[in-house]
């Protein structure tokens, strides 16, 4: 008898009351045919979400999960709560806003079956979010290409081997996740497919540019070594540069009798001070991350877990 695989699709939930109904709906629609089940985890939501994924989940007949957690830990968090739940062979992570097609999952699925990859990301055909926030994406998904040792393409659209899920989701010992880059740990064996990518139905986006700015630090300073990089490359050119400085004057003084002012003094001064201040900085940050890694705080707390 031939093995009927098992898809979880795990979704984090933030002020979502409005598209619940409708996702699960879609969900269903999309993956009747298949063997599945829906975990949903409300990541300190603010709205009814919870009370929705109390009813949705009684009337599913054991096809949904609720977790709820205490506060909001953001969507990496959130995510890898969903992992320790999923029982499928393969896990599909989607938002919660309608604008990853429930639909859309199907060529997910097909785009696996073709290739065999460990991971499909679903890469939008055009997307349907505001100048600021493609334009901060763009930037946060090449900044962990060039730092770091992924791919730089993704999406949090996407398929994932239950294996590398499983990896991840005991490996816990940090205080920031960013799983493009931990899937590139585990496997080479990505895959794309060109999916929809619809407008937002309902509010706002969680991702203001004050947080994508953190998401970049933080992808930057925990999963790559190039600021410390660039910061001893920036040492050597400038000692070069103050040392040819230095030789200039100092000939110029003994052989043309030139005088070395005050203005380039203090401009000599305060260019030095404020690398040197530029490198503390970058210092500090790797130091604040291992100070924040001794605490041991956990990534999530969950307050509650809705299931049959």
């Amino acid at each position: 008898m031939e093995q009927v695989l098992k898809y979880s699709v795990v979704v984090p939930v933030y002020n979502s009351a409005a598209s619940l109904r409708e996702l699960c709906s879609r969900l269903e629609k999309a993956l009747g045919q298949f063997n599945y089940e829906i975990i949903l985890v409300d990541d300190g939501s603010k709205d009814e979400s919870w009370s929705i994924i109390n009813s949705l989940q009684d009337t599913a007949n054991g096809k949904i999960i609720g977790v709820r957690f205490s506060r909001n830990y953001g969507q990496h968090s959130a995510l890898l709560c969903g992992f320790t739940f999923c029982t499928g062979d393969y896990i599909i992570t989607m938002d919660d806003d309608l604008q990853h097609p429930p639909e859309e999952i199907n060529k997910l699925i097909a785009k696996q079956a073709e290739t065999n990859a460990d991971v499909v990301y679903g890469i939008y055909i055009s997307k349907q979010h505001s100048t600021a926030r493609n334009a901060g994406s763009f930037y946060v998904r090449k900044s962990a290409e060039v730092t770091g040792e992924s791919t730089g393409y993704g999406s949090s659209f996407r398929l994932i081997k239950k294996f590398i899920v499983d990896r991840i989701a005991s490996n816990q010992a940090s205080t920031f996740y960013y799983l493009d880059e931990l899937f590139y740990w585990y496997t080479t064996s990505f895959a794309r497919a060109s999916v929809e990518h619809h407008p937002r139905k309902f509010g706002e986006s969680g991702y203001t540019f004050s947080k994508l700015l953190k998401l970049y630090s933080d992808i930057v300073f925990t999963y790559s070594a190039f600021p410390l990089k660039l910061m001893t490359y920036a040492g050597f050119i400038f000692s070069v540069l103050t040392f040819s400085a230095a030789a200039f004057f100092a000939v110029r003084k003994l052989f043309f009798r030139g005088h070395f002012g005050f203005t380039a003094l203090m401009v000599t001064v305060l260019f030095t001070a404020s690398v040197l201040m530029f490198c503390m900085g970058i210092i500090g940050q790797y130091l604040f991350r291992i100070y924040q890694s001794q605490h041991s705080k956990p990534l999530y707390s969950i307050r509650e877990i809705k299931k049959q």
